[in-house]
């Protein structure tokens, strides 16, 4: 059976070539199966932050073989890019990236209208999104009217609405208290253990610990990738 994701000898370097030359990742090899709950750990400049940008399709690799659901990532247009992007995986960042001008409606339809899906669908899906993640009765607020938790929360019904395999968080509890940030963790959780693949970014071993699976990075390189037991929420 394939793999769900598959990076092959993958090198992302800046500058190649030069005497600044830097290897932000430097020949890491890993596959991700479906179903898994992974998280890519490491301090600031390990390389876990261009990780994602790989695993994401938000970045190519300079060198190696990308593998997404047996597709070779590195051979698609920026077209082809964008529709796994929106279609694929769902992202969920730190500084949760809402537009401040739209609803909370608005802002968790977004990937829908890329994808084509006519306003009464988009409305139910989105509707069905926001009342997993509690926020049913907020659909008219702005992300300016909301706590941090509850931005977060929305931005996790965002990347969840168009029901993606891959679930991708960057430090998603980084902005958050810890209460909230747990809530997020167990959400996580609660998405895997419904089918969805979750690759957690983060600097933090403790949150790390919440994942089934731990690679740790470190100037580029991989130098840990071990199962662990996990106390789920």
């Amino acid at each position: 059976m394939a793999h769900l994701v598959e990076l092959r000898d993958i090198y992302k370097i800046y500058g190649e070539g030069l005497e600044s030359e830097v290897r932000a990742l430097d020949g890491v090899s890993l596959t991700i199966d479906k179903g898994e709950f992974v998280a890519v750990v490491g301090q600031s400049g390990s390389g876990k932050s261009t990780m994602m940008n790989v695993l994401g399709c938000l970045d190519i690799p300079t060198r190696g073989d990308y593998l997404l659901d047996g597709t070779d990532v590195r051979e698609l247009t920026d077209r082809e890019l964008s529709h796994i992007r929106n279609k694929q995986i769902g992202f969920i960042f730190q500084q949760y990236n809402l537009i401040q001008s739209l609803t909370v409606l608005e802002n968790v339809e977004l990937p829908l209208i890329y994808q084509g899906i006519n306003a009464d669908d988009r409305r139910d899906l989105a509707m069905e999104a926001l009342e997993r993640v509690g926020l049913a009765g907020r659909v008219k607020h702005r992300p300016t009217e909301m706590s941090g938790g509850q931005q977060q929360r929305v931005a996790i019904a965002r990347a969840i609405a168009t029901k993606p395999p891959i679930i991708m968080a960057d430090e998603p509890t980084g902005a958050l208290d810890s209460r909230t940030g747990r809530e997020v963790l167990e959400f996580l959780q609660q998405l895997n253990r419904e089918g969805s693949t979750v690759i957690l970014i983060t600097h933090d071993n403790g949150i790390a610990a919440t994942a089934r699976r731990c690679v740790r990075l470190a100037d580029g390189k991989m130098i840990e990738d071990k199962q662990q037991e996990v106390d789920w929420f």
